[in-house]
């Protein structure tokens, strides 16, 4: 490894961790060169263990041969930016998460009907946008057996730098992709739709039907408004989860881990 002491913000090569922004990093016009930020040791070694490709590391120097010495040794020759906790913070605009930070080469999403081929239980992510929320569902995904993602485009990028931090590496481990269609698309891929919402004709979530259908996909709405009325009117079923106490309804990553827990295959292991 190439180890590169820096003290500014116009070190050449370190671009993509203080001036890119999230969008930039995405690089929507030309996904294949797209790059994204993991955080903290942990973190890079789930996008490691999943193949994901190194391309730089910025390194408090006193984790060089401490926290971070074995993610660099499995990073190979890769440059390795490092400087004190204090520089480090001044230049990226926040302290890092255990010192460490990989900027990571993204991958080829797959499409849709490639994602769901054997998947029994997807999650469609519509609208959200905080990624605190992202992370948290990708997190009960991966804990909770769902086979696979989609996210519509008006939601967060799940390899956002606090997206990826929040689901500790989760997003590196259900496979997800963009989905522009509609559920109509789904029930030809062999699906019956699940829309989560409180409505005059929702079923209770411990319905026995839906632990009995083969195929589900489990529709997640925004944060604030919930899922649009076309939406709910186009699924197969409208679920809520029984409250208590008069309480109206959960924070959409609560919801998903009660709805991916009670609607998961009860013939998996």
């Amino acid at each position: 490894m190439a180890v590169v002491e820096i003290s500014t913000l116009s070190h050449p090569g370190i671009e993509m961790f203080v001036s890119l922004t999230e969008a930039q990093l995405r690089n929507r016009l030309d996904p294949a060169n797209g790059i994204f930020i993991a955080e903290s040791p942990k973190v890079i070694n789930v996008a490691l263990d999943a193949g994901y490709e190194p391309l730089a590391i910025m390194c408090e120097k006193r984790h060089i041969e401490g926290d971070a010495k074995a993610v660099l040794a499995r990073c190979g020759d890769i440059p390795v930016y490092t400087g004190s906790r204090e520089v480090l913070a001044s230049l990226t605009g926040y302290t890092l998460t255990r010192g460490v930070l990989c900027a990571m080469r993204r991958r080829r999403l797959p499409s849709v009907s490639e994602l769901c081929a054997d998947a029994g239980r997807i999650v469609v992510i519509d609208g959200v946008t905080d990624t605190t929320n992202i992370g948290a569902i990708f997190r009960s995904a991966a804990a909770l057996g769902v086979d696979a993602v989609l996210l519509t485009p008006t939601s967060c990028d799940p390899l956002n730098r606090r997206a990826v931090r929040v689901s500790m590496g989760s997003v590196f481990l259900v496979p997800w992709t963009w989905f522009d269609g509609s559920l109509t698309d789904l029930h030809e891929l062999g699906f019956r739709t699940v829309a989560m919402a409180l409505t005059d004709n929702s079923v209770p979530i411990d319905d026995p039907r839906l632990a009995a259908e083969p195929r589900l996909a489990i529709v997640m709405g925004t944060e604030g408004d919930g899922l649009a009325c076309d939406v709910i009117d186009s699924a197969d079923y409208v679920v809520r989860i029984p409250m208590s106490h008069g309480v109206d309804s959960l924070n959409v990553a609560a919801a998903s881990a009660v709805a991916f827990w009670e609607l998961r295959r009860h013939n998996q292991k």
